[in-house]
């Protein structure tokens, strides 16, 4: 077996590689700016994903009039088990559309008030969307 020679020529175009990387020249400004797009963009998918889902839409529905719905109101329109439930109304919370208020035993459920305008500029080709 011989051996190897020193310099494969995969090296040289890893070299090569590394060598066009370093010439691409970035500003603070350009990289804010794709940082805050990216953020909005993950935004807005969560807010997306979190409607997408049938249970949680029908909630979104009945929640959007303006009222203040318990769990046991809320539980016919979902058709779901309760830990199925609990477990949108978590995720409705967390992406920030509904609050939560205890009541006793109970937990009272609101769409928050910009949930709706959240919702529309989520969407592509609203004013507000960042791609």
């Amino acid at each position: 077996m011989g051996s190897w020679p020193r310099s494969f020529p995969c090296r040289q175009y890893a070299a090569d590689r590394l060598e066009s990387d370093r010439t691409y020249t970035s500003t603070v400004i350009e990289s804010i700016a794709v940082e805050v797009s990216t953020v909005r963009v993950a935004e807005a998918l969560t807010l997306l994903a979190a409607a997408s889902d049938p249970v949680r839409w029908r909630l979104l529905a009945r929640l959007a009039d303006g009222g203040t719905h318990c769990v046991c109101d809320l539980q016919p329109i979902a058709g779901v088990a309760p830990n199925v439930l609990s477990y949108h109304l978590k995720v409705l919370r967390d992406t920030g559309l509904v609050t939560a208020a205890k009541r006793g035993r109970w937990v009272d459920y609101t769409l928050v008030p910009d949930a709706l305008d959240r919702l529309r500029a989520a969407l592509p080709g609203s004013a507000s969307a960042v791609m």
